[in-house]
């Protein structure tokens, strides 16, 4: 009887590295951003010069009186309106973090221009100088497309594989090389998704409990005094919602800029990786 060889296989190690990144702004900056709400809620907003009858005992909650501003009335809003300010503080660091962040993975230039380039050196077999471009791209699709560039090189001096093997090494390490992007752009957006809900019912929570200690005033006393009272004590409240729908809705927007983004990358790392898996195929039957 004739012997039968196994098929071979190549076990090449993955050239794609996880990235060493830490993520501690995720729990320092929504602390920083609330103690630094109470701040400025505390000491500027609520600041004695601010009151024609401040309360200069102090503490944690004076209880001023006679705003002169408008601004000075915020102060008035509760013990809310410094949650609500460090959610705004939260979310405007959180865009400023993702913007650096997504701008870095967006890279150099054009991605579809970028794509287009590294197909025309495919098609000419000229492996280095689509190596080359994903260098001067410098974002989430150059790195990506690299990798499987390099595993593309790789099979292309492989011989023990045949052609739809070596395509899946490839598609393979395509794979391996966006799993570990796509969670370097997706990171920390929870924060704004969470506070585009979160804002609205703080600011009502406020506003409720604004309200419940208007109505309780104006049950103790009677009069064009209480219904004075009453009105300005629904204007303080207010200022609670008026907080927590500005947090959410800039919440909202930025969190589908950056989605929108993300996703124009992910559709140029999708392509990238059809670019290789076509062009091998193509071009090494």
């Amino acid at each position: 009887m004739a012997e039968t060889k196994p098929t071979a296989t190549v076990k090449s190690a993955t050239s794609v590295q996880p990235r060493k990144s830490g993520n501690s702004i995720s729990w320092i900056a929504p602390l920083a951003c609330i103690i630094l709400g109470y701040v400025l809620w505390r000491f500027v907003i609520g600041a004695d010069a601010n009151f024609t009858a401040p309360d200069k005992a102090g503490g944690f909650w004076p209880d001023h009186q006679g705003p002169k501003g408008n601004i000075s009335r915020m102060y008035e809003g509760g013990i809310i309106v410094p949650i609500l300010i460090g959610c705004m503080l939260i979310v405007i660091t959180f865009c400023i973090e993702r913007f650096l962040t997504v701008t870095r993975a967006t890279g150099k230039g054009n991605i579809a221009e970028f794509i287009r380039k590294v197909q025309f050196n495919l098609a000419n077999k000229d492996v280095d100088k689509a190596i080359a471009e994903c260098d001067r791209q410098k974002g989430s699709v150059g790195n990506v497309m690299k990798a499987g560039l390099r595993k593309y090189k790789e099979m292309i001096a492989n011989t023990e594989l045949d052609t739809d093997q070596k395509v899946l090494n490839i598609q393979k390490e395509v794979e391996e090389a966006t799993a570990l992007e796509l969670p370097m752009l997706e990171k920390n957006l929870v924060f704004l998704s969470t506070i585009a809900s979160v804002a609205t019912l703080l600011g009502l929570l406020g506003t409720v409990v604004g309200m419940i200690k208007s109505f309780s005033a104006l049950g103790e006393s009677g009069g064009g005094e209480a219904a004075q009272k009453l009105s300005q004590g629904i204007s303080e409240a207010l200022y609670n919602t008026a907080l927590g729908i500005g947090t959410s809705a800039l919440a909202i927007i930025m969190y589908n800029v950056f989605t929108t983004r993300i996703d124009g990358i992910t559709y140029g790392i999708d392509e990238s990786g059809f670019t290789l898996t076509q062009s091998f195929a193509a071009n090494y039957k």
